[in-house]
């Protein structure tokens, strides 16, 4: 599989992308998926490492590009008061409220959840992290990293935190585009506060149930240097390799960065 001729921006992502396939290939933590498991643990391990950094706790966490999925928010749900939850596809957003409202046919989250107390050293709290995700996440909006204002026309008070995981790399289509971006999310968060990001690297695609989606190939220094233009300072910056074998996506490794915006 390769990477598509036409690099696959918003409104792609609206009409084609299946928030449920997505979740299933990725994030169902299934025998037969050590490909998907691997990276899905690493990146676990990533956020509960930042997220256990001291200063990173407060008010308000934005998590920009959150997906359907609630995996970056279960260190993080610890730190932070309340959260409020963007993105910019319509069905994405109907997926996480579906297991916020905790509905029935909502996607089975449980072994993420499992695994990231375990890591916190408690596995039994799983029934009790969930319940402090649903409650903490007070708002899900709609939002467009390519636009000045992310989340206009609502304009958010700047947050103590954002946390942008495997967003911006899907939703930029070169690296001017992804540095505009990174200014524009850069607004959300208030000077002295800090960004927390998980970015695939070397990555073209990722695919599943049939459809192929752009990822921008980024480096490790590119990516620093993106968020350090944007009016942050990196205070962490690890680059883990990704070894597994799979035709879903061409990823060599991933990510895991925390930086802090500078007074202005």
């Amino acid at each position: 599989m390769e990477a598509p001729a036409i690099f696959t921006e918003a409104d792609f992502y609206q009409q084609n992308f299946n928030p449920r396939a997505y979740l299933e290939e990725y994030y169902s933590m299934s025998e037969g998926k050590e490909w998907a498991n691997v990276f899905l643990m690493q990146n676990l391990r990533s956020l509960h490492k930042m997220f256990s950094l001291d200063e990173l706790r407060g008010g308000t966490l934005i998590d920009v590009g959150c997906g359907p999925t609630i995996y970056q928010l279960l260190s993080a749900c610890e730190r932070f008061q309340e959260i409020i939850a963007l993105d910019y596809t319509d069905q994405n957003r109907q997926e996480l409220e579906k297991w916020l409202r905790n509905e029935e046919g909502a996607f089975d989250w449980v072994p993420v959840v499992k695994y990231v107390c375990e890591l916190e050293g408690d596995r039994l709290k799983w029934a009790e992290k969930q319940e402090k995700v649903r409650k903490k996440v007070k708002q899900v909006l709609k939002c467009d990293v390519t636009k000045a204002n992310p989340t206009g026309p609502v304009s958010l008070p700047p947050a103590d935190c954002i946390v942008s995981t495997l967003c911006l790399e899907g939703a930029c289509k070169d690296l001017p585009t992804f540095c505009s971006a990174l200014r524009n999310i850069g607004t959300l968060v208030k000077p002295g506060g800090h960004l927390v990001m998980v970015t695939v690297l070397g990555d073209t695609f990722y695919a599943f149930n049939k459809q192929v989606f752009s990822s921008l190939c980024l480096q490790k220094h590119e990516v620093e240097a993106a968020v350090e233009g944007a009016g942050f300072e990196v205070k962490l910056s690890e680059a883990q390799p990704y070894t597994e074998s799979t035709e879903s996506m061409d990823c060599q490794g991933v990510l895991a960065l925390v930086a802090r915006r500078r007074p202005s």
